[in-house]
């Protein structure tokens, strides 16, 4: 496997969250909990998006009569765009 050597930045949480990775045995050193962890999230991911797209294939294999109506098209943004007014209020 190729190795590819990185210069980078951690906040405090991160780094001591990586080096308690090591001082529990979990890894090598800090460089092997950074990667074992990156590939860990990569494959949560991937499993995720493998488990979306198996959801949506079945819902379309269902026949019309079982799906359920959505309403308008302005329907589906709704929410997206109280939950964005709201957080413009916040900031």
């Amino acid at each position: 496997m190729a190795v590819q050597k990185q210069s980078v930045s951690f906040t405090d949480a991160a780094y001591e969250f990586a080096k308690e990775l090591v001082e529990r045995g979990e890894y090598p050193n800090v460089s092997a909990a950074v990667s074992g962890e990156l590939s860990r999230a990569k494959a949560q991911r991937e499993r995720a998006q493998s488990l979306l797209e198996a959801e949506v294939q079945r819902r379309l294999c269902l026949p019309l009569d079982q799906w359920e109506p959505v309403g308008g098209v302005s329907d589906l943004s709704d929410g997206a765009r109280a939950y964005l007014q709201a957080r413009s209020m916040k900031a």
